[in-house]
């Protein structure tokens, strides 16, 4: 099976309404499809980077599925505090060295929460309705402790207060008699999120008492130059992942700026090559490509050149 891109939401600030519209909870995790040909499970990102060896508790399918061939698509997350966190799920994705995936998979479990079918039983089935789908999942998925199908909801602006009462990441908006679109974005699935967030490339740190305390960070323009958005010294980051960014930044260290405007108070700042990025959650763009109340999720291992206004 070719591995393909898997359909995408527009953003919204709206909620359609009608008896074709649900709503489902947005998973705060990693886009994760999964392709099982009858003998082989291989798992793929939506940057069709393979996962298949992050997440062993998900290759024995028949735990799960009786299926005999099947792509399925969902997201991959993982709890702390009793929230589907980002930062923990990137414990597992993130993971270099996979002969540490046995330790990691029982410091951080996660589950896989199943919200879609492509192919099932030789044939693809992107064409039928979703509700026609659901139907097909419920049908072949046993769900247990660490797989999922996501439920809908009826009223997804009820569903958004929920989301916004439990601070997590927003609503999926979906028409239920829409098709799948492979490699698509359309109207027929939204998002809405309650707090937003981008990928972004450190161009500088300052340091305290030795140990990098803030990023400075910045996105390309359409030009190829780093524009600065604004600097983060909170959110997610442990003290550990601090101590370990300090040391990764050696050999990144260089005298020129990379930025094409200069950041306000950058006297104490170490400059960085571009190499490093960033999962940021902020609250609003303000005016000259600023954010307002920026804050680190996770080091994460998109390209900078993706990192774009």
């Amino acid at each position: 099976m070719d591995i393909l891109i898997p359909f995408e939401p527009i953003s919204t600030e709206d909620f359609p309404t009608g008896p074709n519209w649900i709503g489902q909870v947005k998973w705060d995790g990693v886009r994760v499809v999964t392709y099982f040909d009858g003998q082989t499970v291989r798992l793929y990102n939506r940057k069709q980077n393979e996962r298949t060896y992050h997440y062993p508790e998900l290759t024995d399918i028949t735990t799960y599925c009786s299926a005999s061939s099947i792509i399925l698509d969902g997201e991959i997350i993982a709890f702390r505090e009793g929230k589907p966190s980002f930062y923990e799920v990137m414990k597992r994705d993130g993971l270099r060295k996979l002969d540490q995936i046995n330790l990691r998979r029982h410091t951080v479990p996660i589950t896989y929460m199943i919200f879609d079918v492509l192919f099932l039983e030789g044939k693809w089935v992107t064409s039928l309705p979703l509700t026609e789908r659901q139907e097909l999942l419920k049908k072949v998925i046993k769900p247990n402790e660490t797989v999922q199908l996501v439920e809908n909801f009826n009223d997804a602006s009820t569903l958004y207060e929920v989301i916004k009462q439990q601070e997590m990441e927003g609503v999926i908006i979906k028409d239920i008699t829409s098709s799948y679109v492979i490699n698509g974005k359309d109207s027929r699935w939204r998002k809405k999120k309650f707090y937003k967030d981008l990928i972004a490339v450190v161009g500088g740190v300052t340091l305290r008492d030795n140990i990098v305390n803030s990023l400075l960070l910045g996105l390309y323009n359409k030009n190829g130059l780093l524009v600065y958005i604004g600097h983060a010294g909170t959110g997610r980051l442990t003290n550990e992942d601090w101590r370990t960014l300090t040391k990764g930044i050696q050999p990144l260290i260089q005298n020129n700026m990379p930025f094409a405007t200069p950041p306000p108070r950058n006297n104490s700042t170490i400059w960085l090559t571009p190499k490093i990025t960033v999962k940021v959650k902020f609250a609003e763009w303000i005016e000259g490509h600023s954010l307002r109340q920026p804050s680190i999720q996770a080091i994460v291992t998109i390209s900078p050149h993706d990192c774009r206004l």
